[in-house]
């Protein structure tokens, strides 16, 4: 009797054919190379050694440990550990050691800076700027105008109790509203206003009686930011001379802010970081070239 499966060769390849036909075209019955074949088995071994050594299958509430115990959890949680010791070795240096003395050490400023590059990144880059750059109400941090002071000392003063923060040792330096609270009028406000832009190297307006804008300073204005516009770093008042303005430098923005001043503020990280995280922030920040 005759086989009615008979094989079909392919009369342009010679190869024998499968038996299955999809619209005339006919699968050729070619094996899979050996060396496919052989990764293959390998591949399945492996897997088998594998469930046997390693965790892998799940069970109802837990998995498979394995011969072999390992667990990547365990040894992620073991590397954190050693790292937190490693850390607070030199946290425990940073603490100890005087600002002055931890710039001057080698193996301790790399720490720092390392430290405080991280905290920086966390905590101050969102208003300062990723490189210290600071925008408009926030200052930069790689120039000289530093409200406050930018010694080692006067940073580390900043970051530790703030600007305005509601700390009772924060900095505070307030401008009044002479506009809003109606401590001067509208044409003393532009007369004051243009004498500064005139002194500040910013264009005033035609017609504006300078000198009895520099009264109005005088009486008004000198104490906090000085006779000759240069500032009082004690109160925090800024040099009007700088060519840095916190909230902008044209004439509209110096009458807004006589009008109306905008105080910004600056978090105390006193309650919100560890010393060792504050010393690390003073010396990072103070590298960036600005400080004194």
């Amino acid at each position: 009797m005759a086989d009615i499966h008979e094989k079909e060769i392919d009369h342009i390849s010679g190869v024998e054919t499968t038996g299955h036909e999809w619209d005339g075209l006919k699968e050729l019955n070619n094996p899979l190379p050996k060396w496919w074949l052989y990764l293959f088995y390998a591949c399945i071994a492996w897997a088998v050694v594998y469930w046997v050594l390693y965790p892998s299958w799940p069970l109802v509430s837990s998995y498979t440990k394995g011969v072999l115990g390992a667990s990547q959890r365990t040894e992620a949680l073991q590397a954190f550990d050693e790292g937190v010791a490693g850390r607070s070795e030199f946290a425990d240096k940073i603490v100890a050691a005087s600002l002055e003395d931890i710039a001057q050490d080698p193996e301790l400023l790399q720490f720092a800076l390392a430290n405080g590059q991280a905290a920086f990144g966390d905590n101050c880059a969102p208003c300062h700027g990723s490189g210290g750059t600071g925008a408009e109400g926030y200052p930069n941090l790689q120039d000289d105008t530093w409200l406050w002071g930018g010694t080692l000392d006067d940073i580390h003063t900043t970051l530790l109790y703030g600007i305005r923060s509601g700390n009772d040792d924060a900095r505070i330096g307030e401008m009044p509203a002479f506009g809003r609270d109606e401590l001067l009028t509208r044409e003393e406000i532009s007369q004051v206003a243009n004498f500064v832009a005139s002194r500040a190297g910013v264009e005033a307006e035609e017609g504006v009686d300078l000198a009895a804008g520099e009264t109005i300073y005088v009486d008004n204005c000198a104490a906090c930011h000085g006779d000759n516009l240069e500032g009082i770093q004690e109160v925090g008042a800024p040099s009007l001379m700088s060519a840095n303005y916190l909230y902008g430098k044209s004439l509209d923005d110096i009458k807004a802010q006589i009008h109306g001043p905008r105080n910004g503020v600056m978090p105390a990280w006193v309650d919100r970081l560890d010393p060792a995280t504050i010393k690390s922030l003073t010396v990072y920040v103070h590298s960036f070239g600005g400080g004194q």
